[in-house]
């Protein structure tokens, strides 16, 4: 994982368009995107091109998802997307009860989304009409 970000100061969240991690690799187009629309929020993975499964999950349940992500809740407490951790480090995502849709994510591209959730760059954006 090659990081870009020379600080923990938390960037303004994106509204209407996809973004990654400020600690994704900078050279690649492997990575966590998140999209924040107006009541959901957007996950799918860069390699797919805009052509693989998007994950949606209600805004009101983005916090939880995210406490899950950064270890500040227990595996297995948020309701919408089950995280499932490699064992070389890398993580499958899947929401719950659509199993055939399916995010996996290498070893790097896992470590950088959890960095950026830990320094919230994936906190919803403040001031945005995001209704759950």
């Amino acid at each position: 994982m090659t990081s870009n970000n020379t600080s923990t100061t938390r960037r303004s969240s994106i509204v209407g368009a996809w973004f990654k991690s400020t600690f994704s690799n900078p050279d690649g187009n492997q990575c966590v995107e998140v999209f924040f629309g107006t009541d959901l929020v957007h996950i799918r993975d860069s390699k797919d091109r805009g052509a693989g499964p998007v994950l949606s999950v209600p805004a009101g349940h983005w916090a939880r998802f995210l406490d899950e992500v950064a270890g500040r809740a227990p595996a297995g407490s948020n309701t919408v997307i089950q995280i499932l951790i490699n064992s070389d480090g890398g993580a499958s995502l899947r929401a719950h009860g659509t199993p055939e849709q399916v995010l996996s994510y290498t070893p790097g591209e896992w470590s950088a989304f959890v960095a950026g959730v830990r320094i919230a760059e994936f906190d919803l954006p403040s001031g945005e009409a995001l209704a759950a």
